[in-house]
């Protein structure tokens, strides 16, 4: 790596010069530096806002979950198996199924082998579970914070390689060739020098680019993805990176102070759901408005511990998922605030015992093989898992004594930026990893994320290795095809800073973003909605600059990230209008409201009327979209399918001597 100086913008900005930056500290990036590293390319650094921030350090579940391959018992898998698994989620390309499948065996035992706790018995075999969308039992867990151990044993491996850090950079422009067809470098804001012209602003100039900055978290306001987590998907639109299954995404109840899913046993100890006014005022209980009786209301709040993702499929006969609905119409269109409490039983006056006995046989069976038929929800919280109320405890929220507010939260995009098998991208050298990359489709296994990240960066690092391995383009040809973008960008910031104020309204229109997406956007959608935020979103982006004014230089951060967003949303808005345009129904993890549909329930407005069915089509094409100056294009796709290869040994080993497999 090489320093020097450039002048851009009347300023005098230093650039540095190496083969590969990798963008984000999350399990993906951390992976790829770390295997990039051990391939023999050394020429590399990690770029991050925070090496403390993203969501795999600072997200996890009631047990979270690693999706791989069967590795112990007597239960028969494959990769071929797993693949198929994958594939039939839906408008998922089989190519990329077979990767995941195939080194998922790789990865994991990597992870093992610098430390990641999973379990094994005293054979050596690692046990799994059945996970959602899994008929084998194929995930295994090291605990609550799986990703977490991940993160900070691959950051072991990375700090022992003493492979460079570029901390507190957050990068808001990917530079590319004169035809946007090939990454090139990138530009950045010195967070820790903000307030200097000449050190205000940082570029690299690489031969590639691993971009493993997350979902979009900051494009909702009911979010779970932890508040260090914003994205950046928008600057990757923006250089010409195509979205693809951007309409898919996985949304939960979750709770808002302290950002986690309410799964598992917080679920299955039945509390107490309810709404009161903003100021706190006519609580009452709100389920029981919309359920026959109160056996079958406390059975869907137990199954929302198994099945805690919204799926359209799971609302009729009063399933599991018509709680998401009603949590949705008390937060979003009555403008209450819902909580659960742990204190007191579900719908018995205070101080009263629950009838068990209304219980179905799964959730009656489930809490008396537990010896949990007895008490008050925080009493059989305490006696199943002690840690669920521990962790709350530990951020501030005693569910001993206090409400848990809650609303219905985004927690994951299934998809996100196009790769291909290497995760390389349309724009050549440029590799989305982990969940910025679209790879999964409709319905993924649980856990499947985790596998995808490691096994992404891994095919990344590989590619890079084996074939990018040239030097950065010479400095003042660099300059030269770059510095039109630059300029542009650059100047974005200093017109913000001349006119700064007394006031700054750059967290009002943050909010403002992530409540228009999380009510026309999230998992209630309609065409009409959606049609008209994306009008919004798009009126907001062609006057950004004459918006927004800044109070402080510190503030020009948040500044780039709200364009980052808003280009994210009219793309994300885009991709949802087109696809209730092509006759794409309810699916996944949202409810298309459609008034031929039928009714959640009895006494719901009209307008949740919705169809699962119409999408079928759909499920075998996957929708490609393009972003370019404020306006979007959508192109659709057949999916690739599972590759039939020849697998015959001598054939395989031949092809691999003549260097034909990295390709």
């Amino acid at each position: 790596m090489k320093e020097q100086r450039i002048e851009i913008s009347n300023l005098s900005i230093p650039v540095y010069t190496l083969n590969t930056a990798i963008v984000g500290t999350g399990a993906a990036s951390l992976n790829a530096a770390h295997r990039l590293y051990n391939y023999g390319q050394k020429d590399i650094a990690i770029i991050t806002e925070g090496w403390k921030m993203g969501t795999s350090r600072n997200t996890g579940s009631d047990k979270q979950t690693y999706y791989k391959l069967t590795l112990g018992g007597s239960a028969p898998d494959s990769v071929m198996d797993m693949a198929q698994t994958l594939f039939e989620g839906g408008a998922m390309d089989g190519d990329i199924a077979l990767v995941e499948a195939a080194l998922s065996s790789q990865c994991f035992y990597g992870l093992v082998d610098i430390g990641v706790p999973f379990p094994h018995n005293r054979f050596g075999e690692y046990a799994g579970y059945k996970t959602d969308h899994d008929p084998r039992q194929r995930a295994t867990s090291a605990g609550p914070l799986t990703s977490k151990m991940m993160t900070e044993r691959l950051e072991e491996q990375v700090f022992q390689k003493n492979i460079k850090v570029f901390d507190g950079y957050q990068v808001i422009a990917i530079l590319t060739d004169g035809e946007g067809q090939k990454a090139i470098g990138l530009l950045a804001i010195n967070l820790n020098k903000v307030g200097d012209p000449n050190e205000r602003y940082v570029v690299f100039n690489c031969t590639n680019i691993v971009y493993g900055v997350g979902g979009p978290a900051g494009l909702y306001s009911t979010s779970v993805y932890p508040e260090s987590q914003t994205g950046a998907t928008g600057l990757a639109l923006e250089a010409g990176v195509k979205g693809k299954n951007l309409t898919e995404s996985q949304y939960g109840i979750a709770s808002t102070k302290f950002r986690w899913n309410l799964s598992g046993t917080y679920q299955q100890v039945l509390p107490r759901y309810v709404s009161c006014n903003r100021d706190g005022s006519d609580e009452r209980e709100f389920l029981m408005d919309f359920f026959p009786s109160e056996g079958q209301m406390l059975d869907a709040v137990f199954l929302k511990g198994y099945q805690w993702p919204f799926d359209p499929r799971k609302i009729a006969d009063y399933g599991s998922s018509l709680i998401d609905i009603l949590v949705y119409r008390e937060t979003m269109m009555k403008g209450r605030r819902v909580y659960l409490d742990f204190m007191r039983n579900p719908v018995v006056p205070e101080g009263e015992d629950m009838d068990f006995s209304l219980l179905g046989e799964e959730a009656y069976i489930y809490l008396k093989n537990s010896n949990a038929l007895f008490g008050t929800p925080i009493e059989r919280l305490k006696h199943m898992n002690q840690p669920a109320i521990d962790l709350y405890k530990n951020n501030g929220i005693d569910l001993e004594t206090e409400y848990l507010e809650i609303a219905v939260c985004a927690q994951h995009n299934n998809g996100g930026l196009t790769g291909n098998i290497w995760w390389e991208s349309n724009v050549r050298h440029f590799f989305p990893v982990g969940e910025v990359n679209g790879s999964h489709g409709v319905y993924r296994p649980g856990g499947s994320a985790l596998n995808s990240g490691q096994v992404g960066s891994t095919r990344a690092a590989q590619y890079i290795a084996k074939r990018y391995t040239e030097n950065p383009i010479e400095s003042d040809n660099f300059l030269n095809v770059t510095k039109s973008v630059l300029e542009e960008k650059i100047n974005i910031g200093e017109a913000l800073l001349e006119k700064m104020g007394s006031k700054s309204n750059v967290l009002e229109i943050r909010e403002m973003i992530g409540n228009r997406t999380s009510k026309a956007g999230a998992h209630i959608r309609s065409l009409e909605g959606a049609e008209a935020a994306l009008e919004e979103a798009k009126e907001d982006l062609a006057n950004f600059v004459n918006k927004l004014q800044l109070s402080s230089p510190y503030e020009l951060a948040f500044a780039y990230q709200n364009l980052d967003l808003l280009i994210t949303q009219v793309t994300y808005l885009s991709a949802i209008v087109d696809y209730i345009g092509q006759g794409g129904q309810s699916r996944g993890s949202y409810l298309i409201m459609n008034p031929e549909g039928q009714l959640p329930a009895d006494g719901l407005e009209e307008s949740f009327r919705f169809s699962v069915t119409g999408s079928e089509e759909l499920t075998d094409r996957i929708q490609e979209i393009s972003y370019h100056n404020g306006k979007c294009t959508s192109n659709w796709r057949s999916v690739r399918p599972i590759p039939a290869e020849d697998d015959w040994f001598e054939n395989v080993w031949a092809a691999y001597r003549r260097d034909e497999v990295i390709r």
